[in-house]
């Protein structure tokens, strides 16, 4: 009878996990702004250990505070290390209290490091004849890797040996501590060999075996790393001495009485509903809901038993999983395609996923030398249309208007949109990861995904699907389309339990993904020409503001080149030094020059470069370059899951950063014109920050003001200067203007007073005058900031949450910044959702009524732009004005101006 081998012991670099958690993951944070992104991956990796690893004792090693014996060897250790930031000192404590409770052993051994206790545990279990496991990102471990010792890195799922490390680092384990001593360490400060790297550290100890071999052989180096070598003689023992492992600790428990504990459930439930990690509470919690996190127990929250994948190549297989996704009542869906551009795109691929754990994929154009026979994409997509264009098979996916569009490359209408697993984590929350799928797994599910990179590859080299193999890109797509079914089932309970978030999602974001799918394809018309002759004038203006900025400052010189400038403004025209960079030099950014602009002329012509130069690369030039060959019109993507107030942003171009006021920017709307026979229509809400302020706060003078018709501005003006409505001058209006906007933008006196040109007294006088006219605004802006502190969130008029991560931060700046994001972001965010209910709304009564005559192409900020057939512009006109008028019921009336033109500028 053969004997069974022991299970491995593992042994946990806390410490190293705990660095590579924080930088790896998003800033995740809870409700209550407790940092939590570090927790997250560090519990993570564990949990991935015990399934990896079930019947091994799993020991758990952390660096304890305080120096080390190294610091008495060499003071100098690790001083080159900053200070530990502050939001991953204080979620430390945290993990070591989870560890606990989940049972594991945790050891936290003064005066030595975490290496140190591995390193002497991982001897004792060789002597012992059991293997060991080191779970470690740290390179300095590769010294402990024998026949007995692997390292794995559960972060990258990598495992090393003996020939693993001879392949990563180009030496033997034995060869590790001698080959650190050589090239050093910068982070730890060990000083090593200068100018000495990897390749020259393994090139000596190939030819001279050990650190002792190549001291002794230095003065037959040549060149200036032989110098260099001899000047570190003295130092190189030392190095090696800091780089060794120790692995002889004083432990007051051995490996046998290291034995893991029960779990303690009802600590550990305590702790994830602290912490809101809302996966695992659920996995615990099978009895009801946490009223503190807002959660639900779903069946798919659990990970599946196991993962079965498929790829389909055979009609018959897929006529099996045809005939499941026509009787699913809902099922996940992703396409693969040939280019993140999705006009250009497309499919290559298709993955689907009915039950959790169980996803197909079906490969339609991998085209690399060698890729097995496929099934023809023509007839797939063909056999697949009827069910991706019914309204009544419900289809779940992630960021499903790239689909939608893409399928429409291939005269598909992707109908039916359930859920987008994307618009379910940004609504639930916007700010508590980013929302690609890779994050939300890791935040929602627990889990590390089958990243692009690590099958495409990186950079210049990466590839596009279809050349990438079969064996790596089927995994990876199907574990897409599951991926997005379990994170719909996790993420769509949270939403109905969070306030009114399910009707935002289901209201107002889930059904603008066509509209804005439309829009997209749809495009807009921009005359080339146009750009063209505004990009030679604006290049010939730049030119004299070169030639002016060269007399002004004596000589010529690059206006680009920060070193000159910073020689010409400081050394040679001794300007004030307002601000400085991190490395200590003089700043000549925007907000100096602007500021040095008031004391010379050359901070001024620099600044009216830079700003034709930016307009000149990112508009003028750009514009006609991003004109689609087959449709003659720019198509921008749309991005709901990028701000985190709700507004809209756009890319490729990005049209909300046009310049309204200048008039170059107004030449560059020039350029976006109507087709033969058409006229654009641009319909704008008429200050509507402002409105939803006067609403929100329930001000009297604000309503009256509004009810009346009153130029809000005047009004102001009139209120703070003291002044009857006829008798306000331009000035009064125009500093009434930045008041009004100033402060629902949180701004202090200091910035108004830099804003008027007037002394902070001054400003700090108009501020309090403002606030006497207008108490409500006041007391609206106490109460607001008051339940940003206590909920950790503020909430736009329909519900939509924009919760805000410092506002109860240590730092006081960054608590202040919060308490403007605070006042400002329910206006922002309630505008945001006007429009586009507005947007739904008028998308509807166009598609519907007008599908020939009219049709949406742009959203910028409070503005849509239509194309109308000339012959039906006053009824689309008057339709715009009305719908956009009645997306929302406010306290004022809700005011819209449009007009018409040839392009967008005389619309707008």
């Amino acid at each position: 009878m053969t004997q069974q081998k022991t299970p491995p012991v593992v042994l946990v670099d806390g410490s190293s996990y705990l660095f590579r958690a924080y930088h790896a993951l998003p800033p995740l944070t809870t409700s209550k702004n407790l940092p939590t992104g570090a927790i997250k991956g560090v519990i993570s990796m564990l949990r991935r250990l015990e399934q990896d690893f079930p019947d091994s004792k799993i020991v758990v090693v952390f660096d304890a505070k305080g120096k080390t014996f190294r610091h008495d060897m060499y003071e100098e250790y690790k001083a080159n290390r900053p200070p530990m930031p502050e939001d991953l000192a204080c979620q430390i404590e945290p993990i070591h209290n989870i560890i606990r409770a989940m049972g594991l052993p945790l050891l936290i051994i003064s005066g030595v490091e975490a290496d140190d206790v591995i390193g002497t545990l991982a001897y004792e279990a060789t002597d012992k004849g059991i293997d060991v496991v080191v779970s470690t990102g740290d390179k300095d471990m590769a010294q402990l890797v024998s026949d007995h010792v692997t390292l794995i890195n559960t972060m990258t799922e990598t495992r090393m040996d003996r020939q693993g490390v001879k392949d990563k680092f180009g030496v033997r384990p034995d060869q590790i501590i001698d080959y650190l001593a050589l090239v050093g360490d910068k982070v730890d400060n060990i000083p090593g060999v200068n100018k000495c790297g990897p390749k020259t550290a393994v090139k000596w100890l190939q030819q001279y075996d050990d650190l002792d071999t190549v001291m002794s052989h230095a003065d037959e180096i040549k060149g200036k790393i032989g110098e260099y070598l001899r000047d570190a003689l003295e130092t190189l023992p030392l190095s090696r001495e800091l780089a060794t492992i120790k692995t002889d600790v004083d432990l007051d428990l051995g490996l046998e009485e290291l034995n893991p504990v029960e779990q303690d459930d009802e600590q550990l439930l305590d702790l994830f509903k602290e912490y809101e990690f809302r996966t695992w509470i659920a996995e615990l919690d099978n009895n009801g809901t946490s009223e503190a996190v807002k959660t639900t127990n779903v069946a798919s929250d659990k990970p599946p038993a196991e993962k079965r994948y498929s790829i389909v190549t055979d009609q018959k297989e897929f006529d099996a999983w045809l005939k499941r996704l026509s009787e699913a009542e809902s099922f996940a869906f992703d396409t693969e395609t040939t280019s993140l551009r999705y006009i250009d795109a497309e499919v290559v691929g298709v993955s689907f996923a009915i039950e959790p754990g169980e996803a197909a994929y079906v490969p339609l154009g991998h085209d690399y030398m060698g890729a097995p026979e496929q099934l023809d994409r023509d007839t797939v997509l063909e056999q697949l249309k009827p069910l991706l264009e019914s309204a009544d098979h419900h289809k779940i996916g992630q960021n499903l208007k790239y689909d939608k569009n893409v399928l429409a490359n291939h005269d598909i209408t992707l109908e039916g949109i359930s859920a987008d697993t994307m618009l379910e984590s940004y609504v639930l929350n916007s700010v508590a990861t980013r929302h690609d799928m890779d994050s939300l797994a890791m935040q929602y599910l627990g889990e590390s995904t089958i990243s692009f990179e690590s099958i495409a590859g990186k950079g210049a080299k990466q590839l596009t699907f279809n050349q990438i193999e079969l064996e790596k890109a089927g995994p990876y797509a199907a574990e897409d389309a599951d991926i997005t079914l379990r994170l719909h089932q996790t993420l769509a309970p949270q939403l109905a339990q969070t306030g009114k978030l399910a009707s935002v999602y289901n209201d107002i974001d889930l059904p603008l993904v066509p509209v804005l799918s439309r829009m997209e394809q749809r495009g807009t018309l921009i005359s080339a020409s146009t750009l063209r002759q505004h990009s030679q004038e604006l290049a010939e203006r730049m030119a004299e503001l070169e030639k002016e900025a060269h007399d002004v400052a004596g000589e010529t010189f690059n206006l680009g080149s920060t070193k000159q400038l910073q020689a010409i403004f400081y050394d040679k025209l001794g300007l004030p030094v307002i601000k400085k960079t991190p490395k200590g030099a003089p700043s000549t950014a925007e907000p100096v020059l602007q500021e040095l602009a008031h004391e010379h002329e050359l901070p001024r012509l620099i600044l009216e470069h830079r700003s034709l130069s930016k307009l000149k690369s990112t508009y003028t030039d750009t514009l006609p370059e991003l004109i689609h060959h087959r449709t003659g019109r720019v198509h921008t993507s749309y991005h709901q899951a990028v701000t985190a107030t709700g507004r809209l942003s756009s890319s490729e171009p990005n049209l909300q950063n046009i310049p309204i006021r200048s008039e170059q920017g107004r030449r560059i709307r020039q350029a976006f014109i109507a087709p033969d026979g058409y006229k654009l229509v641009a319909a704008d809400y008429s200050q509507i920050e402002l409105r939803i302020m006067a609403h929100l706060s329930g001000d009297k003078g604000l309503l009256d003001a509004f009810a009346h018709g009153e130029d809000i501005h005047r009004a102001t003006a009139a209120e703070v200067f003291g002044v009857s409505l006829p008798d306000v001058s331009s000035d009064q209006r125009r500093s009434a203007k930045a008041i009004n906007f100033g402060l629902i933008y949180g701004m202090s006196a200091f910035g108004l007073a830099r804003q008027l040109g007037v002394e902070r007294k001054k400003a700090q006088e108009y501020i309090d005058r403002y606030f006497d006219r207008y108490p409500g605004v006041l007391k609206y802006m106490d109460n607001i900031r008051k339940q940003a502190h206590e909920d950790g969130f503020v909430e736009t008029l329909f519900g939509r949450r924009l919760y805000l991560p410092e506002i109860n931060a240590r730092n006081k700046q960054m608590q202040q910044a919060a308490e403007r994001t605070a006042i400002n972001a329910p206006m922002q965010g309630t505008a945001a959702d006007i429009i586009k209910r507005a947007m739904i709304d008028i998308d509807n009564w166009l598609t519907t009524d007008h599908a020939d005559v009219a049709r949406m192409t742009m959203q910028v900020h409070d503005e849509l732009i239509v194309e109308v057939r000339e012959d039906i512009i006053d009824t689309i006109r008057d339709g715009l004005i009305e719908r956009m008028s009645a997306a929302a019921e406010l306290d004022v009336p809700l005011v819209v101006e449009a007009g018409t033109g040839d392009n967008w500028d005389q619309a707008h």
